[in-house]
């Protein structure tokens, strides 16, 4: 599974949103309204589907989607 396809996955599971409402580079915080305790899902669901190692909130909510898919593609993710 592609990172972008694994993160878009994790969004719409943890956020409960439809696929056209991801923004690629909106915030979180912004497109989405993202809160904190859904940062610390989205950050678990990522390692999890991904199998990448991220310390604690290296991960933010004024992260875009892009931002997101660049920090993973940066560790080695794919």
């Amino acid at each position: 599974m592609a990172v972008e396809d694994a993160v878009k996955k994790v969004f719409l599971t943890v956020l409960d949103v439809k696929p056209e409402e991801i923004k690629q580079d909106a915030t979180l915080e912004e497109g989405l309204d993202v809160d904190s305790t859904e940062m610390v899902e989205i950050s678990v669901g990522i390692k999890k589907a991904l199998s990448v190692e991220l310390a604690d909130n290296e991960l933010k909510k004024s992260h875009s989607f892009n931002d997101i898919v660049g920090i993973l593609k940066s560790k080695g993710a794919v």
